[in-house]
């Protein structure tokens, strides 16, 4: 086990949904590609359904070993953040899984302090190119 701090964590709220969404689906992941639209939120998907690319980053596992990736040009903008995924009424994407029970999952994020930034940035992340552990 590292000490090293966490780029991402989930609501409880999200949990239980992530929960429901996996018991339905099987094993899922979730992808941030920036842009425009739906495009900034975070999306669900079934994990054998969607090709992460090789400029992805993994910013972490939510429960069920459930990956988190970004697009690499939107990771540069949120690098020094840490992203809470939560939940909220209202329609998302008709690609993200949750769109169905009339929620949509979002990001809140805050600033990492230095230190977080300085031992994050001591263990670059994975990316999509990098083989799978």
């Amino acid at each position: 086990m590292t000490d090293r701090p966490a780029r991402i964590g989930i609501t409880e709220a999200a949990a239980l949904l992530l929960g429901r969404l996996v018991d339905q689906h099987g094993p899922v992941m979730f992808h941030q590609s920036g842009g425009c639209c739906d495009g900034s939120s975070p999306m669900c998907y079934p994990r054998n359904e969607f090709r992460v690319g090789a400029a992805d980053v993994l910013l972490g596992s939510l429960p069920g070993e459930t990956p988190f990736w970004m697009s690499a040009d939107q990771f540069e903008y949120w690098r020094h953040t840490h992203l809470t995924v939560d939940v909220v009424p209202g329609r998302g994407s008709g690609f993200s899984l949750e769109a169905p029970e009339g929620v949509r999952f979002l990001i809140r994020s805050r600033l990492l302090s230095d230190a977080e930034v300085e031992a994050l940035e001591a263990h670059p992340p994975r990316t999509g190119a990098a083989p799978d552990d």
